[in-house]
């Protein structure tokens, strides 16, 4: 009796062993889930608070982004700093908020003069160094006089220049820092394109 008494205990200690170890996997799972939702709620609320999506208006920011394409922008990164030179951004012409968000590449800076003379952007006298080649610029509008930008304010431009309604346009100019949604910075995939569109 004595040996199959120690088996069953043996048994027994196995049996409560292997409970023990299934409860501690169970619990690690419950653990992570929780943490994953955790993560997941929080960023979801940063991308609510901090973001926000918007549609790409016309083609004078091709072939960065197209028309109707869907992009996302960050409102949290001019609050703690200023946008730089080419930085894309979405802003309100004017703080106008009757009208849809505009999305343009900055390209003179609070303080610089920007002129546009024989088809080029010149920042304080010098023609600007660009990262990509743009098309010669066939209208100056406003930057056909140099243009001296005031305190947080930005020249902007369209890459598509000839086409862009932008800051040598007489009812946008100069984009105040005010005015300024946030940098684009994550685009989606192009969506279908819509007839009749203005390039704006």
């Amino acid at each position: 009796m004595a040996a199959y008494s120690g088996k069953r205990k043996r048994g027994l200690q196995f049996y409560h062993k292997q409970k023990k170890v299934k409860k501690g996997l169970v619990s690690l799972i419950v653990e992570c889930v929780i943490i994953a939702l955790i993560v997941g709620f929080v960023a979801y609320v940063l991308v609510r608070l901090l973001g926000m999506k918007t549609v790409m208006v016309g083609s004078s920011m091709e072939p960065e982004l197209e028309n109707a394409q869907e992009v996302f922008v960050n409102r949290f990164v001019y609050v703690i700093s200023s946008p730089k030179r080419g930085d894309v951004i979405a802003f309100l012409p004017n703080g106008n908020e009757k009208t849809h968000y505009y999305i343009k590449r900055v390209i003179g800076l609070p303080g610089e003069t920007v002129q546009i003379k024989n088809g080029k952007v010149y920042i304080n006298g010098t023609v600007i160094d660009e990262k990509y080649e743009f098309d010669y610029i066939l209208e100056a509008g406003l930057a056909e006089n140099e243009i001296t930008l005031g305190n947080e304010e930005f020249f902007v431009l369209g890459d598509m220049r000839n086409i862009s309604e932008d800051s040598r346009s007489g009812n946008i100019g100069a984009v105040k820092k005010e005015d300024i949604y946030g940098k684009v910075w994550y685009k989606k995939k192009t969506q279908t394109m819509k007839a009749g569109f203005v390039s704006r």
